[in-house]
């Protein structure tokens, strides 16, 4: 079984990735914040963790307010640098863990906690600004990443309940996950500081060391302040603490503090922590009967005859296969699609197997492969073929035979012109819009 190896936590200014990237350890501004990452890799480095639970949030570089989560969780095989404007900081991608990543998701959503998914999102600042003066990463990163990213930008934001609570889940999460590997849990943000509007420079470290000596021995004192506490005594952006008390929550009730360090070199108090757990009870039994909760929602659905669940598995497995056919939604893309279907084949990085199930219009292969059906009734619509059609092909039935079992037999599309019908119905002469063969 997984354990635990202990949770840290870290600011996450961009100024760390300044400092890393540009000034000498030496220099009186920067030294502060260099001897309170020394310890970090030095704990790190005996731990030797094979995942960091990473929790975050992103600044408006992979996230944008047309669709923001209070808690979204990454799972794909490997997470780059995002460009922030500038161009990525020259770091390699890191791997991520996806199969403790949806063993978390589904233990989570099992728990009642609402999760988005990502994958193939770039880690802005908020992660590698201190990831890179946490591990070496010369030669590649030490250790996977499973990211969590929270919507603390755009209020409303997570309560600091809903954090702790979070992490309490979490820990019962990591600990029933079946693999023998080791977890460390990084909180990221804060300290105080306030970046925008006339209170930008804000700091306050008479609070900032009063939340440290709650996170650590009382920190269910901090679940009881409100967004508007945290705001006014840290500052707007150094709300964003709220972050540790995951971490924290994911943790032993009673911890032992390894290390702390705090410094202002300029706009943002610059913390670290260190706590191992301190183990009070047995937490067997309340890890089984948490595991068996997660089982209950979901054993047996897989093996629903004749049905393809939209697993975490499937998603990533059809994840560019999805992407591809969810442009056809873009009428300059679905124009490619139609009467360039090979060149747009090569654009879209298909593979010949991908490519074989959308010449033959394999329906049910599609689905089967991963296609979700949603994805597959707007293909049926670019191509002129009615949702019946793909009903009946993926049952191994001729469209007559099909329509024989329901009630009324109509034949409809999604497409908005409503010209499905007359497309399907007209034979295939110039092999611009495919019909589905029957199986």
């Amino acid at each position: 079984m997984a354990t635990i190896v202990g949770g840290l936590a870290t600011s996450h200014t961009p100024s760390i990735a300044y400092a890393i990237d540009t000034q000498k350890p030496d220099n009186p501004v920067w030294a502060p914040v260099f001897e309170g990452f020394a310890p970090v890799r030095a704990w790190l480095e005996k731990k030797k963790p094979d995942v960091l639970f990473y929790v975050y949030n992103d600044h408006v570089t992979s996230f944008f307010f047309d669709h923001y989560s209070n808690f979204a969780l990454g799972f794909s095989d490997t997470f780059a640098v995002a460009d922030e404007g500038g161009g990525p900081r020259p770091l390699p991608a890191i791997n991520g863990h996806p199969a403790l990543a949806k063993h978390i998701a589904n233990s989570l959503v099992a728990d009642e906690f609402d999760l988005s998914l990502f994958q193939a999102k770039g880690l802005d600042h908020g992660v590698f600004s201190p990831l890179s003066a946490m591990l070496p990463h010369e030669h590649g990163w030490p250790t996977a990443m499973v990211p969590l990213q929270v919507g603390v930008l755009q209020f409303p934001i997570p309560t600091a309940r809903r954090c702790f609570a979070l992490g309490r889940s979490l820990r019962k999460a990591i600990l029933s996950f079946p693999d023998d590997i080791k977890v460390a849990i990084v909180g990221s943000g804060g300290l105080s500081h306030q970046v925008s509007g006339e209170r930008a420079g804000f700091n306050n470290t008479e609070w900032d060391m009063e939340f440290l000596e709650l996170l650590e021995k009382d920190p269910e004192r901090l679940t009881k302040l409100s967004i508007s506490d945290f705001a006014k005594r840290g500052g707007l952006e150094g709300a964003e603490v709220i972050m540790w008390l995951i971490m924290r929550g994911a943790l032993t009730p009673k911890v032992k503090k390894v290390h702390q360090s705090y410094a202002i070199p300029t706009m943002t108090a610059t913390g670290t922590v260190i706590y191992e757990d301190v183990p009070e009870a047995d937490e067997t039994q309340a890890v089984e009967a948490y595991a068996a909760k997660t089982r209950r929602e979901y054993d047996g659905v897989a093996e629903l005859e004749g049905s393809y669940p939209f697993t975490l598995d499937r998603s990533s497995r059809a994840y560019r296969l999805n992407r591809y056919l969810h442009g056809i939604i873009q009428p300059e893309l679905r124009g490619r699609f139609l009467y360039d279907r090979e060149g747009s084949y090569v654009r879209g990085e298909l593979s010949e197997e991908e490519k074989d199930m959308l010449r033959r219009l394999d329906w049910r292969a599609l689905i089967r492969y991963g296609v979700i059906f949603f994805i597959l009734e707007k293909l049926a619509a670019a191509v002129g073929t009615t949702n019946q059609h793909i009903y009946a092909h993926m049952r191994g039935e001729s469209l007559e035979d099909f329509q024989k079992t329901r009630k009324n037999a109509v034949l409809y599309s999604v497409a908005g012109t409503h010209k499905a019908k007359a497309k399907a119905d007209k034979k295939d002469a110039t092999g611009k819009h495919p019909r589905p063969k029957s199986p």
